[in-house]
């Protein structure tokens, strides 16, 4: 299938999105690291210094550009494009990681980057063309169809059964919970992100889409989604201790709206992030592109060939992330157990701040009387 026009900029800018983003994560480390050096405070403990560190600062920019073109990427190409390209910042951090943090790279982390390139490229060889549209109005008469309306009502009712029943039984010790949520409240959010991007992308081309009160109407959703998650970040005075450590974890994966972030958080926060990160992504990944099929009819008028294309393309650079989250966990895990029993995968998650740092004051508190034994 050819490769149109709309699609090459939804294409560039999503590629851009992850070049910035995953640069974002290694300019900020070297800032965090720089400003715990002149204090002697890091952040994961209690420190503010990085706040005055001009490197951080410009690794907060640089992720910014990178969601903004994110963003506008959702305007011109179509999400089954669009999201699972997201999975290439992770390499971009991986791969700047290792050649400028001196963070080795895992035989089989390389592996895992090679399998996101290559299903990548599948999966943008074999995209859909963006379906051309001419005001806010027809994006409208897309989400109010009947099949879409009752994607809307499963998720919305799943997602409230998840948080009143699931979340406060079980929220804690299964995983799916609140990862359920993210995705299916994630998938949503990109709708709305990519039918404010297409009026604002008509608007500027001439075509004012600002008169229609559909346009207000998506504004308000989009901006909802951030008020919510600037009001859950306010109320969670705990946050800022692991939010560097499990920021890049929740924006390599393109989903290009941040309601769901505090939530993901209490996941990552919860559970092993080898294990949170790959699930989320493919769920998210999974029900986004479900949404935008049910809604853009994004597959309309492929092949089945095409279609099985992608789908075996995403299966790649899900395996692809898996590995080189797997490998994450192992090689920070194995720079300091040494040949000790190792610990659980959640307590080796806690054992890590926001610079990728062992925090001294939990090794200490991790150190039992059998750890104590070995090590003399």
């Amino acid at each position: 299938m050819g490769f149109s026009r709309e699609n090459l900029k939804g294409f560039v800018l999503a590629l851009m999105s992850s070049l910035f983003i995953g640069a974002s994560f290694i300019i900020k480390k070297k800032g965090l690291k720089r400003a715990a050096a002149v204090s002697g405070v890091r952040a994961g403990v209690g420190g503010y210094a990085y706040l005055l560190e001009p490197l951080w600062w410009f690794g907060m920019i640089t992720m910014v550009v990178g969601e903004v073109a994110n963003f506008v990427a959702y305007a011109f190409a179509p999400a089954v494009l669009v999201t699972p390209l997201g999975a290439l910042s992770i390499i971009v951090s991986a791969v700047l990681a290792h050649f400028i943090l001196k963070e080795k790279l895992h035989q089989l982390g390389i592996l895992g980057c090679v399998m996101c390139i290559a299903g990548s490229v599948i999966i943008v060889i074999h995209a859909p063309q963006e379906r051309p549209i001419t005001s806010v109005q027809e994006i409208w008469n897309m989400a109010t169809q009947t099949a879409f309306l009752l994607y809307v009502g499963s998720a919305v009712l799943l997602v409230l059964v998840l948080v009143f029943h699931f979340a406060p039984q079980c929220g804690h010790t299964n995983v799916l919970v609140f990862t359920g949520i993210c995705s299916l409240m994630g998938s949503l959010s990109v709708m709305s992100v990519k039918a404010l991007g297409t009026s604002l992308k008509l608007t500027f081309e001439g075509k004012n889409q600002l008169i229609y009160p559909e346009t207000w109407f998506f504004t308000f959703i989009v901006a909802t989604c951030v008020i919510t998650q600037m009001n859950y970040l306010n109320k969670a005075t705990w946050w800022r201790k692991w939010f560097e450590a499990v920021i890049t974890d929740v924006l390599v994966l393109g989903h290009g709206s941040h309601l769901v972030l505090f939530l993901v958080c209490m996941a990552l926060d919860t559970f092993n992030t080898a294990v949170v990160s790959p699930i989320y992504y493919v769920m998210f990944t999974t029900l986004t592109i479900l949404a935008s099929v049910i809604m853009f009819k994004d597959w309309d008028g492929q092949s089945v060939g095409s279609i099985i294309s992608e789908i075996c393309g995403f299966i790649v650079v899900l395996s692809g992330t898996i590995l080189l989250h797997v490998t994450k966990d192992f090689e920070r895990s194995s720079s300091f157990r040494g040949n000790y029993a190792p610990l659980s995968p959640t307590l080796s998650t806690h054992l890590y701040s926001g610079n990728g740092e062992l925090l001294k004051h939990e090794e200490d508190e991790l150190c039992t009387e059998e750890a104590c034994l070995r090590t003399q």
